[in-house]
């Protein structure tokens, strides 16, 4: 479930030093930051609109590949010349990496979204099987990332929250695969570029929210801060 993580700034509010799934423990939600913020949004994106926008203008796999690939490495270099912490960004450079590497070696433009697919399809099977170990893999991070411990499992409320959260995030990557594994088979990739884009930092960020909702801490307000 990796998302990308804004600048570290000492002078933000302590809502968007939490990225990603770490709004969770926040004591109000921020989307902003749960998606990455503004350069985590442009690292998870702007790889795969460029590829899309380039093949779909010109239909030259190689210049698509070149410019998903080279806004990739040039957000890295951004990082590196900052001064920032890479670590948010390799994953995401990894999966940009694989992308570039299988739709190059096969010709086949949709196989730069299929490693999206993949993972999507593991993120559900993991989830699946914590639900039937009775482990529910989200409220184990929950509990974690609010230093609560795994006690959870003896309160029927809090045990019945945690499985209803990871029932939503099976939810999220069941409906990407429902939406993606169609338009990858018929090979729209015009399609697949827009609905791998669409469903996702912000769909992320909004079942997060949902999670939040479910999951917070008595003390937690439920104030969105959105900016």
């Amino acid at each position: 479930m990796r998302h990308p993580h804004p600048d570290d700034n000492e002078a933000l509010p302590e809502v968007h030093k939490r990225t990603g799934l770490a709004q969770l423990a926040s004591d109000d939600f921020s989307l902003l930051a749960a998606m990455g913020g503004p350069r985590g949004i442009a690292e998870a994106i702007v790889p795969s609109l460029l590829f899309l926008v380039v093949y779909v203008a010109t239909e030259a796999m190689s210049a698509a590949i070149w410019a998903g690939v080279g806004s990739a490495a040039l957000l890295l270099v951004i990082r590196l010349v900052q001064r920032i912490d890479l670590t948010p960004a390799l994953g995401g450079a990894f999966a940009v990496a694989v992308s570039a590497i299988w739709a190059w070696r096969t010709g086949v433009a949709a196989n730069w979204f299929v490693w999206g697919i993949i993972a999507n399809g593991g993120y559900l099977a993991v989830l699946l099987i914590s639900i039937l170990a009775r482990w529910p893999l989200i409220g184990v991070i929950v509990a974690a990332l609010q230093g609560s411990g795994q006690g959870w499992r003896s309160d029927p409320d809090v045990r019945r929250r945690y499985y209803l959260a990871t029932w939503l995030w099976c939810g999220l990557f069941a409906l990407r695969l429902v939406v993606k594994l169609p338009l990858y088979f018929a090979d729209n990739v015009r399609l697949l570029g827009i609905a791998s884009l669409a469903m996702g930092p912000f769909l992320f960020a909004i079942v997060a929210w949902m999670t939040w909702m479910l999951c917070r801490k008595p003390s937690q307000t439920i104030t969105l801060d959105q900016h």
